[in-house]
């Protein structure tokens, strides 16, 4: 079974570091900044280099997280091919830990020179300067902690938590306060919303994966809750992201455009009727990337949303 899933031809080195770098994942990566740069524009404070420096320093944050991933996880034998996921440049030996290390260093550059052009560009007071510097270095440092260290967080269960943070809270809400240079606390429930639906993919994978990481002492939350109770989590992803959109609609008084993203509702629906009916491992390999999609429609929703409002 596992040379079906994974036989294929060699490797060039191009093709692996392109697998490495994961492109799909950055649209997912980029929904926060559009969603906080959306907010921003419906209240007139959208700022097209601030929304474009915001989105560039995600992407490369993103690049990062994912070549830390495979480092880590390279360096710790979690990725074998016996995982149902597909194994990456590392995995398949045609990237060394030294060029992986080389890697990291010119993604870890890239991503703190975008980050200081952002924070240089759009703060308006030393304070805040100070702020967002200090979150950019938290955010850099998350990125790679995650899979490497001696006690990777995502070894730990603590993924999700981070997932939240930083695709939901800190994307929306910095590239808002950013543009808008000021904060009100309905912004949390679009922001929460968006964390949630990230969440909600990074559960699938680790359904996915549930019993390779098992093995391995990978201790992601669906190791932790176990097949049964990751199904009914990520449920309550999946309906949390709905709420919070609803409430943001009915406290704003968007209109009819501010309640588009409810269109998603049978889709998320019924995805998550096929989730909690397959126990099997297996069955969540299709499941990622319509995840990943119904994730981006329902925030491209959102966005379309705020725009006619």
């Amino acid at each position: 079974m596992t040379e079906n899933i994974h036989s294929a031809p060699a490797l060039t080195l191009p093709r692996a570091w392109l697998e490495s770098l994961r492109l799909r994942t950055l649209p997912l990566a980029c929904a926060s900044i559009l969603t906080g740069s959306a907010l921003a524009w419906w209240q007139n404070t959208f700022s097209l280099p601030i929304a474009t420096l915001a989105l560039l320093t995600t992407v490369l944050l993103q690049i990062l997280s994912n070549l830390a991933n495979d480092y880590g996880d390279a360096l710790k034998g979690s990725d074998t091919p016996a995982r149902i996921g597909p194994l990456r440049g590392m995995q398949k030996g045609a990237i060394t830990l030294p060029q992986m290390r080389a890697a990291l260093g010119v993604a870890v550059t890239l991503t703190i020179v975008s980050g200081l052009l952002l924070v240089l560009y759009s703060c308006q007071s030393f304070s805040d300067i100070v702020g967002f510097l200090a979150l950019g270095a938290l955010a850099i440092a998350a990125a790679i902690a995650y899979t490497v260290g001696k006690k990777p967080y995502g070894y730990l269960g603590l993924g999700d938590v981070s997932v939240l943070v930083f695709f939901g809270w800190l994307g929306v809400i910095g590239s808002y306060y950013l543009q808008a240079h000021s904060l009100q606390p309905v912004l949390f429930l679009p922001a929460t919303a968006c964390g949630l639906l990230a969440v909600a993919v990074l559960n699938v994978n680790n359904m996915r994966d549930i019993e390779s990481d098992q093995q391995h002492g990978k201790n992601t939350l669906a190791v932790r809750l176990g097949a049964l109770n990751a199904r009914r989590y990520h449920a309550l992803l999946l309906a949390g992201s709905l709420l919070c959109l609803s409430l943001f609609a009915l406290v704003t008084f968007q209109g009819l455009s501010g309640w588009l993203f409810m269109l998603s509702a049978p889709l998320l629906a019924s995805q998550g009727r096929f989730i909690s009916r397959q126990t099997a491992p297996v069955a969540m390999r299709p499941m990622l990337g319509k995840t990943v999609k119904a994730a981006l429609l329902v925030n491209v929703l959102f966005v379309l949303g705020l725009l006619l409002a």
